[in-house]
Order: C-alpha cells, then structure tokens, then sequence
C-alpha cells in the first residue's frame, strides 16, 4: 500500500512540475488585471493523503513570487477543497496545523493567511457561485468521474 501512495505522490508532483510554468503565467495575468485582497482557489478531486496540499503549496509559491517581483503584501487565500463525499475530509483536517507551521516556517510569516475549507460534491451540480474562484486546479479528477455525463455523449 505504501508503494501506491509513492507512486501517486510521484504521479501529481510530475504534474505540478508540468504545470508550474502555466500557473506562474496565471498569477502573472491576474495580478496584471487587479491585486485581489482575497485570492480564492478550488481544487477539484483532491487528495486525502500526504499530497493534499501539494497543489495549494504550488499556488502559494507562485502567488509569493509574484508578489516578490512586484513588491506588493501577498494576499489572503482561500482554498476550498472539493472531492466526492465519501472523501476523509476528516484527516486531512487534523494535517492542517502542521500546514500551517509549515507555511509560517517556509515563507517566513511573510505569506498572508490562508484559510482552508472543504466543499464535498461532484463535477455535475453547482459547487461555487458564478464569479467566486480566481484559480481552480484539477490534476487527475477526471478519471474520477462518478457518473457518465449523458449530455455531453448526445452533443458530440
């Protein structure tokens, strides 16, 4: 079992190393169009182990870059955590002080606070109000799929 929580550790850091360039150019755009007091991000599908906060670690680092280079006070972020209901919201929960020493630790207390919640749901209904996320990450939610969403078989 531990062979499999390495290799999908491997597997969503791989991705993020992919994406890092992409993310960077996002925090960039937004940041051109307005300096949000409050950044809000989703992640879709997350994990539950030891990787969950791998995609919000990227985004702070990012949003830290960003903000060094502009020499502006990094924002507020609020990260909803999304994945179906059956998910151990629970733990990940109780790993979230050390997240947060983590963050104080790593960025020097110099990163604004970052407030984590999770929104239990599938891809199929309304999570968020129209207009509420800045960021939304997804890195293998899709072959997660819980059910077959018939109206796009009948489009194509």
């Amino acid at each position: 079992m531990a062979l499999i929580f390495a290799f999908l550790f491997f597997q969503q850091k791989k991705v993020m190393l992919k994406a890092k360039p992409i993310l960077h150019e996002t925090i960039v755009q937004l940041y051109s169009k307005s300096f949000p007091e409050c950044i809000t991000m989703a992640d879709m599908g997350c994990s539950s182990g030891p990787n969950t906060f791998l995609p919000i670690w990227e985004v702070i680092q990012a949003i830290n870059e960003t903000c060094r280079k502009l020499n502006r006070k990094p924002p507020i972020l609020q990260v909803f955590l999304n994945d179906l209901p059956g998910n151990d919201f629970n733990s990940i929960f109780r790993s979230l002080p050390g997240f947060h020493k983590k963050l104080g630790e790593d960025m020097g207390g110099k990163f604004g606070p970052c407030f984590i919640a999770a929104m239990p749901g599938n891809f199929y209904g309304r999570l968020f109000p129209a207009r509420s996320l800045h960021l939304v990450h997804s890195s293998y939610s899709l072959h997660w799929f819980s059910e077959v969403n018939h109206s796009a078989i009948a489009y194509k």
